[in-house]
């Protein structure tokens, strides 16, 4: 898979090499030549000298077949403007980007573009939200068989009830994201667009949830 990071600081290059390390393709954007040093010389993703936003350099850094894109460089309205033009234009699924005001979070997160607040800031918060999520479990039981996941979930889902995901997957439902704030569901809770949810499952039933949550709802008829 193809991924593509604006911003070559010390969360991007970092960012950068775990995705390469973990097999994937990964083109970084940074409007400093120098900044791409903190790749180290074992790096071998493609970079790209340029404002992350300008559609000509995000094609030159293969947005238009990119699984994910992640806008980490140091300004809140360069990241928030480049993600959407991600999403909005090229119609990238994954999209998240760092924020340093976390006030700014929940107008974000309403726009559908997942947000990761500098004082919550880890670089396996940003990889859940990147990387196909069966290669990073929030949390994974000592015997390793359970494991909570933040699960992908398609559009057709918004409006359905959690339990009704906790019936076609098999796992429970750990807690949902709503708007940066953590939200332990009740039985009739809503899943809701922009909604993150975290799944309990044993590891082994990992891929068949995903596949669930991955089409459309199972009809009721």
């Amino acid at each position: 898979m193809h991924f593509v990071i604006m911003g070559c600081g010390r969360v991007g290059a970092s960012l950068a090499r775990a995705i390469e390390r973990a097999g994937h393709e990964v083109a970084v954007i940074d409007q400093d030549e120098g900044a791409f040093r903190r790749l180290g010389t074992a790096f071998e993703g493609r970079t790209v000298t340029g404002v992350g936003f300008d559609r000509d350099t995000l094609r030159a850094a293969g947005i238009e077949g990119a699984y994910a894109f992640a806008a980490v460089s140091s300004g809140d309205n360069s990241n928030i403007l480049a993600a959407r033009v991600a999403r909005e234009k090229y119609g990238v699924e994954h999209v998240v980007a760092r924020i340093y005001d976390p006030g700014r979070a929940e107008i974000y997160q309403r726009l559908g573009i997942p947000t990761v607040a500098t004082v919550k800031w880890t670089s396996d918060q940003m990889l859940r939200r990147l990387l196909p999520q069966g290669h990073v479990p929030e949390y994974t039981d000592p015997s390793g068989q359970v494991i909570i996941a933040e699960m992908p979930v398609a559009p057709a889902w918004i409006g359905h009830r959690v339990s009704d995901i906790e019936h076609a997957t098999g796992g429970r439902i750990a807690y949902l994201t709503r708007l940066g704030e953590g939200l332990l569901p009740v039985r009739d809770t809503v899943y809701q667009e922009g909604d993150l949810l975290h799944l309990a499952l044993r590891r082994d039933d990992l891929a068949t949830a995903e596949r669930v949550l991955d089409t459309d709802p199972p009809s009721t008829s």
